[in-house]
């Protein structure tokens, strides 16, 4: 008996979604994902073959070979793909290619879009990578200090770049730089660009150079440190209107973290699994340890707490389309932070219900608990998240 996850209405195209994704993730099991985190290795071959199906673009407009969907779709992707076994790390894999994808199909010149967007629906080329935090700029994203000046035809990019995911799987980086010093601008909000640029093109005129960061959670997706120096970008790179980056970014971001509490749903719901298929199995001093209130309301009240965020996860997303943007970023912030705490639980119930064999790689509970405890820092810690609901929701003074 399989533990119930069917729990919210799914509409037809919902279901064709799950339905889909499912058979493509039944070709990779828990030995897969496994050895992919042990050895520290990017899942290519999962990769290729969503790509091959067409699933990078599901978010790009059916005129330029996507599949025209949404929100309410792309969260039942990325839950279920986590859910398969993948985990977190599984759907981070390939959670940069698919919403990368959206500023440009919002904000990108019509001959942008007609060249990039065809070929990454089509799985041909892939724009993986966000180059956004610094070392001196975390959240606070407004004190980028990379810079792009204008050079005739081109930008010329200077800076350096922290926790830029995927560069290793990537043909494009989509980079945030000033075009305007912070000390310029009225407000610290403008005089921030967004640019593609072209990785290989950068990295052949040796204006990037790059460094992995060594980490101990989805080890399969590699982040890395990016130093640009004199990078030449042509000017028709730059995507939607200068000094308005940030707000192209932040135009998304609802949608985007939406679907990032979805992946921390897939992963509770996969602990969740593999804690109660233990219980059911182990049998100490004669019966299933499951027998055990002690070993059954932690995972009891884990199913709990996921359901839970699961609905009102759902629930967003159905409120993105027309929903009034200040109460539909309250609903996606409060979905990340339900959800990313109900997948911690659910990781550690299922750690501890395996006993001493919970920190044995074979049982994979391990690598959940690593990873659920990464969602409660990325891509926005859940003390944000109480710092927007206290300001936005309860109108609080504002604290940072």
């Amino acid at each position: 008996m399989e533990v119930a996850t069917d729990t919210v209405e799914l509409s037809a195209q919902q279901r064709l979604v799950r339905e889909s994704i499912r058979d493509i993730c039944d070709g990779y099991d828990d030995e897969y994902w496994r050895q992919k985190d042990l050895d520290e290795e990017y899942p290519q071959e999962f990769v290729d073959d969503l790509g091959d199906h067409g699933w990078f673009g599901i978010l790009i407009p059916e005129a330029y070979g996507g599949a025209g969907m949404g929100t309410p779709e792309s969260v039942v992707m990325m839950e279920e793909i986590a859910a398969s076994g993948g985990g977190f790390a599984g759907a981070q894999a390939i959670h940069g290619g698919i919403y990368n994808s959206v500023p440009i199909v919002r904000y990108g010149s019509e001959e942008l879009k007609d060249d990039l967007l065809p070929r990454v629906a089509a799985g041909d080329a892939a724009i993986q990578s966000l180059g956004l935090t610094e070392p001196n700029a975390g959240s606070d994203s407004t004190s980028i200090e990379t810079r792009a000046e204008r050079d005739g035809d081109d930008y010329v990019i200077d800076g350096q770049k922290i926790w830029t995911s995927r560069v290793d799987a990537t043909d494009y980086v989509v980079v945030v730089a000033r075009t305007t010093p912070k000390a310029e601008v009225e407000k610290a909000t403008r005089g921030i660009s967004m640019f593609l640029v072209d990785l290989e093109a950068a990295v052949d005129a040796g204006s990037l150079e790059m460094r992995t960061i060594p980490k101990t959670a989805s080890n399969a997706v590699h982040a890395f440190e990016l130093w640009f120096e004199g990078l030449r970008v042509p000017a028709s790179n730059l995507i939607g209107e200068e000094g308005r980056g940030f707000y192209q970014l932040l135009d998304g971001l609802n949608e985007e973290r939406i679907v990032i509490a979805a992946e921390c749903l897939g992963l509770g719901e996969l602990a969740i699994d593999r804690g109660v298929r233990y219980a059911r199995d182990r049998e100490v001093f004669g019966r299933p340890i499951g027998q055990n209130q002690a070993i059954q309301h932690p995972l009891a009240e884990a199913y709990a707490r996921v359901q839970a965020a699961k609905a009102m996860t759902y629930q967003a997303a159905t409120a993105v389309e027309g929903g009034d943007s200040r109460e539909v970023g309250a609903r996606a912030n409060m979905s990340k932070f339900l959800a990313a705490d109900a997948a911690f639980q659910a990781a550690d119930a299922a750690v501890q219900t395996h006993g001493g064999f919970g920190v044995a790689r074979e049982y994979d509970v391990e690598r959940y608990f690593r990873e659920a405890r990464l969602t409660r820092l990325v891509p926005i810690t859940q003390e944000l998240v109480l710092n927007y609901v206290g300001e936005t929701v309860l109108d609080l003074p504002k604290s940072y």
